[in-house]
């Protein structure tokens, strides 16, 4: 009997020098097949290399015999098939198959020619894995601890790179610090624009305009135009007791659902409180009897239709605030008259101050303060209380900016609905003649709409909804249901699928000023962020991370230079923002600027500066578009500035 391990043939010597050679080939031949010798003896062989699993295989042999000895076998050639991916996968199987056939005493042997027609015909009954790839735009967290989506940022011009560099570095320098974004108004007379640029705002008015029909407009609202009115204030000024009053007298809400939420109040030892669940329908807030965020809701008179916008009046919700004072046409600063509450709303640190600073700083040129709770025992419509109120604000609201003729004082009873439909009967307040509160917001003169204006709408708020719905105020254009639009500053192209109205219904259009939710079509709901803005691919709005702007510092502790970060708040959108440079201090009353830039800046000073964002933000000069071009300042939980873009910087 020939020695085995000088059997080339001997399968245990051929693998033994297959552990792992990176230069080595393996020949594959069809025809071979294994066979089993029981008289086979398997010894280490030094010449051919070894086998790494030897000694496992031994003793496998010795106690088990051939079965254990193929387990050993087998994690050799698993070791080798590392090597040779492709080929072995498919030997592998069909040396598993031999290994059961082999372990049967009475089975047939296997060549690998058979081998190679059983996996052709196993092959057909292999499923079919269908692959999916699923596509996303961007990854996103909601604010206060959400992830912004990711936003395509435009490359900048090559010549605008050393210049914003050194306006980072050398403060000193004059703000020629980047390249500025070329204005809606002199966009297209700069130069003459290729084919493929940009239209004018002007050319894309005159084709919203042939599509408008005027008389279908007058006649889908009957007539009326929309008015936003927010209802703002201290906190228990009696702001949503009013708004829920006011949706009652108005036929907004029915008496079975008042005398539901009276019933319910009651039940809950908050017996005046009723009306305040009208426009609080949020558990939270009723239970604590204060508003936490914006409250909506809808109501029509003869001649307009509103949307009221109850916003909180805690210090803690000023961001609330601020958001919904964006969306509002005219403000209703809401004043307690009650002896104690008065002065601790007005007083340094109440939001009666800070609310009427914020709604001028968002673009609220009207404003109507009604002193409210004239009814209450510590008042009695008297009126050296109602003089002493008014006095003390008007001085304050002429700070503010507020001219004389802006302004208009009333004395309601939100409770009771004194002075809100009807004029107050004469023999309950003999000394006030004026109008009602509807009244006069019916007559107020309101600013043209611009309706053929370029579409744009600051989104306010999202949810899903069979899709992404998102909400807003139209701030100029209009829109049509299955309009294509872009979404900035992440540039998705989103298709209107369904527009809902002030009162949720269905509707074909909406145009400027109406308060609006669109389902949108190509985007995901956490791809959207409150402070994005819908508007026309054909001239979308701007988005830049630098601008120049003009500051008010109004209340600040302490200095402000070059370096300073706070919060900013424009339009819906929030964002840190950080003072490059300080370029200019504006002289008071003429607003001319100084030939050095100021070191610093503090309280009651205007200067002009370069402010950055970490990531682009929509916004256009003031002189273009006002409500995208203003914004306020707050840090550590005050309004410390007011202030308005006067260019964009690349």
């Amino acid at each position: 009997m020939s020695n085995p391990n000088n059997d080339p043939n001997n399968l245990a010597n051929q693998f033994g020098k297959m552990n792992f050679d990176p230069n080595q080939s393996f020949q594959y031949d069809p025809n071979q097949s294994f066979q089993y010798n029981p008289n086979q003896s398997f010894q280490y062989n030094p010449n051919a290399q070894g086998y790494n699993n030897y000694n496992q295989g031994q003793q496998g042999y010795n106690n088990q015999g051939y079965n254990n000895y193929n387990q050993g076998y087998n994690q050799g050639y698993n070791n080798y098939n590392q090597g040779y991916n492709n080929y072995n996968q498919g030997y592998q199987q069909g040396y598993d198959q031999f290994q059961q056939q082999q372990q049967q005493p009475n089975s047939n042997q296997m060549t690998m020619e058979d081998f190679e027609k059983q996996k052709a015909a196993a092959e057909p009954a292999k499923p079919k894995v269908k692959k999916v790839l699923k596509l996303s735009g961007s990854s996103s967290i909601k604010i206060g601890g959400a992830k912004k989506p990711v936003v395509k940022k435009e490359e900048p011009k090559e010549e605008a790179k050393p210049a914003q560099t050194a306006v980072a570095k050398e403060e000193s320098k004059p703000a020629q610090a980047a390249t500025p974004v070329e204005s809606r108004a002199s966009s297209t007379a700069a130069s003459p624009a290729p084919k493929s640029s940009t239209p004018a705002p002007a050319d894309i008015s005159k084709e919203q305009e042939d599509t408008i029909d005027p008389a279908v407009v007058n006649d889908m609202f009957g007539g009326k135009d929309h008015c936003s009115i927010i209802f703002m204030g201290h906190v228990d000024a009696g702001k949503s007791t009013m708004g829920g009053n006011i949706l009652y007298l108005t036929g907004a809400v029915d008496k079975r659902t008042v005398e539901k939420y009276e019933r319910e109040a009651k039940d809950a030892g908050r017996q005046g409180w009723y009306l305040s669940w009208i426009m609080d329908t949020n558990k939270e807030e009723r239970n604590d009897g204060k508003t936490i965020e914006v409250g909506k809701s809808y109501f029509e008179t003869d001649k307009r239709r509103y949307t009221i916008l109850d916003a909180p009046g805690h210090k803690l919700y000023v961001s609330e605030m601020i958001g919904g004072a964006s969306q509002a046409d005219v403000g209703v600063l809401v004043i307690s008259a009650r002896k104690g509450e008065y002065e601790a709303g007005f007083e340094r640190g109440g939001q009666s101050r800070e609310h009427a600073i914020l709604a001028k700083t968002q673009g609220v040129n009207r404003l109507v303060v009604v002193i409210n709770k004239m009814d209450d025992a510590t008042v009695g419509w008297s009126e050296d209380r109602y003089k002493e109120c008014i006095s003390k604000l008007g001085m304050f609201l002429k700070g503010v900016g507020y001219a004389k003729d802006d302004v208009v004082y009333m004395p309601v009873s939100g409770f009771t609905g004194a002075g809100l439909k009807e004029r107050i009967p004469s023999d309950q307040c003999p000394w006030y003649k004026g109008p009602a509160l509807l009244e006069y917001l019916d007559n107020l003169p309101l600013e043209q709409r611009k309706i053929n204006d370029p579409f744009m709408l600051p989104v306010s708020g999202k949810m899903k909804d069979l899709g992404t719905v998102v909400e807003g105020k139209i701030e100029s254009g209009h829109i049509k249901k299955n309009q294509n639009l872009i979404l900035m500053p992440n540039k998705v192209n989103v298709e209107i699928l369904t527009i809902y109205n002030e009162t949720e219904a269905e509707a074909d259009s909406a145009f400027c000023g109406e308060q609006v939710r669109l389902r949108l079509k190509n985007i995901e709901e956490e791809d959207v962020m409150p402070g994005y803005v819908l508007t026309s691919p054909r001239n979308p709005v701007h988005t830049v991370t630098r601008f120049e702007a003009q500051v008010a510092i109004v209340e600040l502790k302490s200095i402000l230079s070059s370096g300073f970060s706070c919060v900013m708040h424009v339009h819906t959108a929030i964002e840190e923002i950080t003072f490059v440079q300080l370029l200019h201090k504006l002289e008071k009353g003429t607003n001319r600027k100084s030939k050095k830039p100021p070191a610093f800046a503090k309280q009651g000073m205007k200067i002009i500066a370069i402010l950055e964002v970490p990531e682009p933000v929509c916004l256009e000069t003031y002189e273009d578009y006002p409500q995208l071009g203003r914004f306020t300042l707050r840090d550590q939980g005050q309004t410390i500035a007011i202030g308005k873009v006067t260019k964009l910087l690349n």
